[in-house]
């Protein structure tokens, strides 16, 4: 009697391949770890200096406009202010500022750390290659004495299925971080803006002190001449005239200062343009710069439009990913490898079957005492979290602080520039009457130095009080965001190519 043998097949039939497939699949959705919530907090439904303001119907009329339908600032906010000089040096800035290309070249590490992180979602495949030719003498056992040759060629497939969640997580996490990073780069950008506004707006305050105290010198050289002739005349004291030489010279040295702060000034803003400060320069204009309307909306859009405020949200959105991260190293790690190739002693024989070798296993490794490692990454990446959550807040109250102060800051200037502009006009008349009580012979010349001085103090807070109105402006802007919006990351954590620069 015959008993007939089946040949042992390592084959695996389809149902148990897909009920494999299955399986593997199930295990690959189990993320460990709590899912992202955006912290929550009380923003308000409406400014509360913008309400008191508005309520009084004077303080920032015409100035800002705190509706949520409001129109939404432009990123090319500057426009606003309608200078074609400040215009193009915002050009120029967005290129070739280097504080705007650090912040994207670190923009660029971070999509680096995000594939890295989304390559462990793949199978590692390697190739390996060799010859090698050995032998020894005769009393080596298991040698004939005569040298060999050993060739080898193979690959080798390793895989890692993501069964408890650690590298979706942590490509979550490092995706959170390029959101992050992209408003960095937003951040800084408007950081860089703003500063330049400011140094402009500061430079043209510069150019408009020096053309008045160049009039103001020229008319107390007719004062000091007018002063000489009237002592030549006897009908002036010499201390007439030193008055009028002390007055004189205390202007001139006045408009001595203000040379080296516009030069400073201009440096500070070659900078900006990454250029040295001797291959830039900027030419004086007599073009009078006024505040613009300054569209606020509600506390509510403040939060997508600020991009310190978006980073500090990814930021906490990556921490509360790494919570994950650390709670996987709990679980079991089982690697999927298989290697296969051919081995010969005889080169031409190499790529033929008997040469062929291969082997396929997996292996299952569980760490089962570390000392208290693992918790303590754990609770480290959950204190992470907490201090994370705790920015992002802080970040938030600050942001609305911050628009708070620059609105009731705009609506008390629009108050105070219409009362210096009242002030002016008196101090102006009181120099017209004082000067020709002077010319009369009704007064001394002392009286009419301390009605100079006082109108002369009077055209320097005017001019002083329009530029803090224009650079509260900025301030205002850059509270607001700047034209950006929260939409603006949805691309941010897509890879760009290399040099290319976020957005």
């Amino acid at each position: 009697m015959k008993i007939k043998s089946e040949p042992h097949s390592c084959f695996v039939s389809p149902v148990r391949l897909g009920l494999l497939t299955i399986t593997c699949a199930m295990l690959a959705a189990c993320a460990v770890g709590p899912d992202y919530q955006r912290p929550t907090l009380d923003v308000g439904a409406v400014y509360k200096e913008a309400a008191l303001a508005n309520a009084d119907g004077q303080l920032n009329k015409g100035w800002v406009q705190a509706r949520a339908d409001a129109a939404t600032l432009r990123s090319d906010w500057w426009v606003l202010f309608d200078d074609p000089v400040l215009t193009n040096l915002m050009h120029v800035l967005q290129v070739d500022n280097l504080d705007i290309a650090q912040a994207e070249a670190q923009y660029r590490q971070a999509q680096a750390l995000l594939q890295s992180a989304r390559s462990g979602l793949f199978p590692v495949v390697g190739a390996s290659g060799s010859g090698t030719r050995s032998g020894g003498g005769t009393q080596n056992v298991g040698t004939s004495g005569g040298p060999s040759n050993q060739y080898q060629l193979g690959g080798t497939v390793s895989w890692e299925p993501d069964l408890w969640g650690e590298v979706r997580r942590s490509v979550e996490a490092n995706q959170a971080g390029v959101q992050a990073s992209a408003a960095d780069v937003a951040n800084v950008r408007l950081s860089m803006q703003s500063t330049l506004a400011q140094t402009y707006f500061n430079l043209r305050f510069a150019d408009a002190q020096q053309r008045l105290l160049h009039q103001t010198v020229d008319v107390y050289e007719r004062s000091f001449t007018t002063t000489q002739n009237r002592l030549a005349a006897g009908v002036a004291a010499q201390a007439d005239v030193e008055v009028s030489r002390t007055q004189l010279e205390n202007a001139r040295a006045q408009l001595l200062a203000l040379a080296w702060q516009r030069a400073q000034y201009e440096h500070a803003i070659a900078v900006l343009q990454g250029l040295a400060p001797s291959q830039f320069s900027l030419a004086e204009t007599r073009d009078v710069l006024k505040a613009p309307v300054v569209p606020v909306g509600v506390p509510a859009q403040l939060l997508q439009r600020r991009p310190d405020v978006a980073a500090a949200e990814r930021r906490t959105a990556e921490a509360n990913a790494r919570i994950g991260v650390a709670q996987a190293a709990w679980f079991p790690d089982l690697t999927l490898s298989a290697q296969g190739g051919f081995r010969s002693a005889q080169w031409a024989q190499l790529l033929t079957a008997p040469a062929q070798f291969w082997s396929l296993g997996p292996a299952l490794a569980l760490t089962i005492f570390d000392g208290g490692a693992r918790q303590a990454q754990l609770d480290e990446a959950r204190a992470a979290y907490d201090a994370q959550t705790a920015s992002y807040r802080q970040t938030v109250l600050t942001a609305l602080r911050e628009v708070e102060d620059y609105l009731v800051q705009l609506a008390v200037m629009a108050q105070q520039q219409a009362a210096q502009g009242r002030a002016l006009a008196a101090a102006r008349e009181s120099l017209r009457l004082t000067q020709n009580q002077y010319d009369a012979g009704l007064i001394d010349y002392l009286s009419v130095v301390q009605v100079q001085t006082t109108a002369l103090n009077a055209e320097q807070s005017a001019l002083s009080l329009q530029s803090d109105r224009l650079a509260a402006s900025v301030f205002l802007i850059a509270a607001l965001g700047g034209g950006w919006n929260v939409q603006q990351l949805d691309e941010a954590a897509t890879p760009s190519q290399p040099g290319q620069p976020a957005r």
